[in-house]
């Protein structure tokens, strides 16, 4: 089988979300099948560390796609063009986008539909795109892959899809999440909080993360109660998100909130791991993968009650409203202080987190491949 990849996402470093989901799946398809052959599309200078097999051939293509305009181009020029000279047997899009005038089969990943919720969250000019060419890529793919049943159920009721025709594969925790041992978890607070334990978010500094919320119940908190955990932040802006800056101007405490910027991926692992609870309390989100890398290292999780995180954490997390401060304020309380409760989700987040492996996600990922392929026979 000859399948054309779509891998602007995979981008050194800057591996978020959508990024890991196509680095671990991918990574384990193209090695566990030798004798297909992949075309990898990117938009940039390629790293070798993604070239995972020898069964790939890599391929930059111009123009390079990160404005609405530049995307159209891409696709609908770009990589139009080296489907139509290659005629593969498939279009794989790990991030969704697909070129619409193609006639080789295709399947997009769409993770979830937040830019159709809550468009005002995004530029007008991303905002407009995502919600023009979204129900054009569904209805364009042979099947469409996601990454929860909510977000199945969504995408279905949203753009009038047949849920017969939606696959979920869920999102995992990489093998390097583990439990550190007493001193590793001292020596990452004095590195990061000043020996403090910490509360931890993780992920893009954007508006659907609820980061204001988080902010204003942390302080509230402090404020209410004694007691010495710092939140940390780790992650990179994404769009302007005054209203954070403009929280962050006004704390009374700086030194109590701490910003780590993005991390590398061992220092990832290792700020989860140490970290006293990880608090990840996005209004909407179409998998949260912080939830399962926080349960992989033993590290409680207090998480949102809507969308896909009730379905990821089930029982092994505590849950709080993430458009209620006063709610999230006290679970805060609750999770920093109750070791009873901590230590009840640690142990159901040991089965919890064996729902989620990247093995099995890559499998099911090729299963639906084929699936697509066979149709078009």
């Amino acid at each position: 089988m000859l399948v054309v990849v779509n891998t602007r996402l995979l981008i050194p470093d800057r591996l978020d979300g959508i990024g890991r989901f196509t680095d671990e799946t991918l990574k384990r398809i193209t090695q566990m099948r030798p004798d297909d052959h992949f075309v990898f599309l990117f938009d940039r200078e390629v790293d070798e560390r993604f070239i995972y097999s020898e069964n790939i051939t890599p391929v930059k293509l111009f123009p390079p796609a990160r404005r609405p305009w530049l995307y159209s181009l891409w696709l609908n020029w770009s990589v139009n063009g080296v489907l139509r000279d290659l005629k593969p047997d498939l279009f794989y899009s790990p991030d969704g986008f697909l070129p619409l005038k193609t006639q080789t089969p295709c399947l997009p990943v769409i993770h979830d539909l937040n830019f159709e919720h809550y468009p005002q969250d995004l530029s007008k000019k991303y905002s407009k795109w995502y919600r023009k060419n979204f129900p054009l890529f569904a209805q364009k793919g042979e099947r469409v892959l996601t990454v929860s049943e909510y977000s199945k159920a969504d995408i279905a009721a949203r753009y009038k899809i047949e849920t017969s025709k939606i696959d979920v594969v869920y999102n995992a925790a990489s093998e390097a999440f583990r439990p550190l041992d007493a001193e590793a978890v001292k020596a990452v607070r004095e590195q990061y909080s000043g020996g403090a334990p910490y509360f931890l978010f993780v992920g893009a500094l954007h508006p659907r993360k609820n980061l204001v919320r988080l902010v204003e119940a942390f302080v509230q908190y402090k404020q209410k109660h004694q007691t010495a955990t710092k939140l940390l932040i780790t992650g990179a802006p994404y769009w302007k998100y005054h209203a954070l800056d403009s929280l962050l101007a006004q704390l009374p405490d700086k030194k109590e909130v701490v910003f780590t910027g993005r991390l590398s991926d061992e220092e990832l692992v290792r700020i989860t791991a140490a970290a006293h609870a990880v608090t990840y309390l996005p209004y909407f989100e179409g998998f949260g993968i912080p939830i399962v890398e926080a349960m992989a290292c033993n590290v409680p999780v207090l998480t949102a009650n809507v969308t896909s995180m009730p379905e990821v954490a089930g029982d092994a997390a505590l849950y709080a409203d993430p458009f209620d401060v006063q709610a999230i304020a006290a679970a805060l309380e609750q999770i920093d202080n109750d070791e009873t409760l901590r230590t009840q989700l640690i142990a159901k987040a040991a089965e919890r987190t064996k729902a989620f492996s990247w093995q099995q996600s890559a499998e099911k990922i090729w299963q639906c491949m084929e699936q697509c392929v066979h149709t078009n026979a």
